[in-house]
């Protein structure tokens, strides 16, 4: 063997040995310092019991996108309900905002000084002109142009596939992701909550029309509602909550259908006398007649706002519930509603002070 050989040899059996040193030192230290500190490889683990305060800002990788209209008078709501939606998932949430210009400022002011300034979301600004000649002239239609704005989902949300749209009175009280899985049938473009479901049926409204039926929405007597030979008795639905599928949603030109509808009915008033404030049902009641998919119904517990809800639903049941609408005259945040201590749950103050619920500012006369 050659002297050169033997000095590689060395070498080797060297680094060999000071490697063998290196990991028992580091062996040794590792030891040492659990020792000194032996909680420091816990983490602290996201449980749902944990106080709204405390929870840890830990998301998973899926996305569900949410989309919430903010108008000024009603800002409060729509901050309760994206706390309950996002306090009570561990998914990102990416809330779509739309508004009106006038209440940008003060929405993002909301936002940022409180607990939900780390939640992802956008801002988009409604304009009331994409509804010239869509809307009657009656002023009440006028005054809420927000209301229209699930009308136009893809175009709020271009990249999203699947969405979810929110009314701004309901609070959220289940995982958003098991509503956003909801499995819609091949060839449908939206799910909804039927009006006739076993858990908000005996919610029905009373004395304002048959307003759990196709009859109480629209006037069967007029000839453009007559030729689509729908069952004047079947069964309608809420669309307070609606989740798209919006690939299904373009290829079938939804919109374009929900504003021939609207346009149509600007000229011939198609719609029932008794609707109320449901003045973006009807057209989709038309649309999606008998081609829609249906909500797990405690997905979808309504007629809280209405006269005597408190009556109709246990305060154990309205726990259960994973998602409570107020829809009707009598809201969480106004003079009297039932459940209102639930809504107030998830009520964030307005760090201007403009929005005040108004049984609270009352008691603190």
């Amino acid at each position: 063997m050659t002297l050169r050989r033997v000095n590689v040899i060395i070498l080797v059996l060297l680094a060999v040995a000071f490697l063998i040193i290196i990991q028992r030192n580091l062996l040794n230290l590792s030891d040492f310092l659990r020792k000194e500190t032996p909680d420091s490889g816990v983490i602290l683990p996201f449980e749902s019991e944990l106080s709204q305060d405390i929870r840890p800002q830990i998301r998973s990788g899926v996305e569900v996108p949410v989309l919430i209209t903010a108008a000024e008078e009603r800002l409060g709501a729509v901050v309760a309900a994206m706390n309950s939606a996002y306090q009570n998932t561990k998914v990102n949430v990416a809330f779509t905002i739309v508004t009106l210009n006038y209440t940008v400022d003060h929405l993002k002011l909301w936002l940022s000084s409180t607990q939900l300034k780390n939640i992802k979301y956008k801002i988009v600004i409604f304009k009331p002109e994409l509804l010239n000649g869509k809307i009657s002239e009656d002023p009440q239609m006028r005054e809420k142009p927000l209301a229209f704005a699930r009308f136009y989902l893809p175009m709020f949300l271009p990249e999203a596939e699947k969405a979810i749209y929110l009314d701004d009175d309901v609070i959220v009280q289940g995982d958003i992701q098991e509503l956003y899985e909801t499995n819609l049938k091949p060839g449908h473009a939206a799910a909804f909550s039927d009006d006739c479901d076993s858990a908000s049926a005996k919610g029905i409204v009373r004395g304002a029309g048959n307003q759990n039926n196709y009859i109480g929405f629209l006037d069967f007597k007029k000839e453009a509602i007559k030729k689509l030979k729908m069952r004047a008795k079947t069964c309608s639905f809420n669309p307070g909550l609606i989740i798209a599928n919006l690939t299904e949603w373009k290829n079938q030109n939804i919109t374009q259908q929900l504003e021939h509808w609207m346009e149509l009915n600007a000229r011939e008033d198609l719609y029932s006398k008794t609707l109320g404030e449901s003045v973006t049902t009807p057209p989709l009641l038309i649309v999606f007649y008998k081609c829609h998919s249906t909500i797990d119904p405690m997905w979808h517990i309504r007629h809280l706002g209405t006269t005597g809800a408190g009556n109709r639903y246990s305060p154990q049941f309205v726990k259960a519930a994973k998602l409570l609408h107020w829809n009707g005259h009598y809201k969480p945040w106004g003079r009297t509603s039932s459940f209102a201590e639930v809504w107030d749950k998830w009520f964030i103050s307005d760090p201007t002070g403009k929005f005040t619920p108004v049984r609270r500012h009352i008691s603190n006369k």
